[in-house]
């Protein structure tokens, strides 16, 4: 078991289990090495349990992505084309709706967003792996990179154009995270 500690300005030792399975410790700077050897091992019942769920979580997870095989030309050609059949129509509905109009659209096999938009260049690139999601998911995607062209931030200000043009937008993502997760709901 891989132990990183880190020392910060904090009142208290903290554990996690960080994306690689690695056990994250954070302790307040000046803790002497055995307090925080002391403090792992009295917790090594939790970092065993929180290791098999992440484990379980990275498998699942991985389980989800590989139901789109995107490793050969032609698996990424026919991907290509179900997002074209897709993607484009949403984009051109909500961008009048918006008033606002993306110069490209490119479509790329990632897994750690599902779309991303850049404001200065007004490209958008989504996620080839949107195909595993409900339409209605997809939709909120595409509304959600398009209003970054109206506000380029998370801020209350963007929130609010999303509850503009796609009321439904905390359901659609927490939705999205249901699915791409695969958690069971709460």
């Amino acid at each position: 078991m891989q132990v990183v500690v880190t020392y910060r300005k904090t009142s208290r030792l903290s554990m996690r289990i960080g994306k690689n399975g690695e056990v994250r410790v954070s302790a307040p700077t000046g803790t002497p090495e055995q307090v925080v050897r002391r403090f792992v091992e009295e917790h090594r019942d939790w970092i065993n349990k929180a290791l098999v769920k992440t484990a379980e979580r990275h498998e699942k997870r991985r389980e989800f992505f590989d139901q789109l095989p995107l490793t050969t030309r032609q698996e990424c050609r026919e991907a290509a084309e179900r997002m074209n059949s897709i993607i484009p129509p949403l984009v051109e509905k909500y961008s009048r709706l918006m008033g606002v109009k993306p110069v490209g659209i490119t479509y790329k096999a990632t897994i750690s967003k599902w779309g991303c938009c850049n404001p200065k260049s007004k490209r958008i690139m989504f996620s080839a792996y949107l195909l595993l999601l409900p339409e209605w998911c997809i939709e909120h995607v595409v509304v959600h990179e398009l209003a970054h062209l109206i506000v380029p931030n998370h801020s209350d200000k963007f929130y609010a154009v999303m509850d503009t043009y796609f009321p439904r937008w905390r359901e659609a993502r927490a939705e999205t995270k249901k699915i791409s997760r695969m958690e069971a709901e709460e």
